[in-house]
């Protein structure tokens, strides 16, 4: 199984980058979050990956770091909570806010991320509370320093936009507007997707 890649980014879509390795372009999957913290096209990357086999598919899921991984398979081994809908709720909150928000069972915070349901909220509560305690993945939740949650959205926003390919005053522009529509406290998915709309739509 492929454990991690080294090479260049090759393209950066919206939910997967290709990784171009000694010529062989690799289609990983990755959280928002990751892909906005990708280097640019044509710039080398070493990432972590996981890979997911099924009888109809073939899939890689990169990661920048351990704890983001290991959290990933947290989430992937709850009842009905597949690789995709893992890397979505990672998509929805930082690796130590996530953390955080399983380990005091913070049901109305995590159906705030986009796909989760109550009931899914519930599952991954009940199920991971308990595991997450027992994982370093606890430390990085108490040892990184708090940030202003929507001046770092805004620019990790801002950011992932500009690693897509527009320019900074396009990307700060479209960040501001989907952060004043949505509000500064909306998660990062969201207004990610409402920062596309605002680009798409612009002349």
């Amino acid at each position: 199984m492929i454990a991690a890649l080294r090479g260049t980014v090759q393209e950066k879509g919206l939910e997967e980058a290709i990784i171009d390795v000694g010529g062989v372009g690799y289609r990983v999957f990755f959280s928002t979050l990751t892909l906005g913290r990708l280097p640019a096209e044509g710039e080398p990357v070493q990432v972590r990956v996981r890979t997911v086999v099924r009888e109809d598919a073939f899939e890689l899921f990169g990661f920048l770091s351990r704890p983001e991984e290991e959290l990933f398979l947290l989430l992937n081994s709850v009842s009905h909570v597949g690789p995709r809908l893992a890397l979505a709720v990672l998509s929805g909150m930082e690796v130590s806010e996530l953390v955080t928000a399983l380990g005091r069972g913070e049901v109305a915070r995590l159906t705030k991320i986009h796909g989760v349901g109550k009931k899914t909220a519930e599952r991954l509560v009940l199920e991971l509370k308990d595991k997450v305690k027992t994982l370093h993945l606890e430390q990085v939740a108490t040892q990184l320093k708090p940030e202003a949650p929507a001046a770092k959205h805004l620019a990790d926003l801002i950011s992932a936009l500009v690693n897509l390919g527009y320019k900074q005053p396009q990307a700060e522009k479209a960040a501001q507007s989907a952060s004043e529509r949505l509000g500064e406290e909306a998660a990062f998915q969201a207004l990610f997707r409402e920062a596309l709309k605002v680009l798409r739509a612009a002349p």
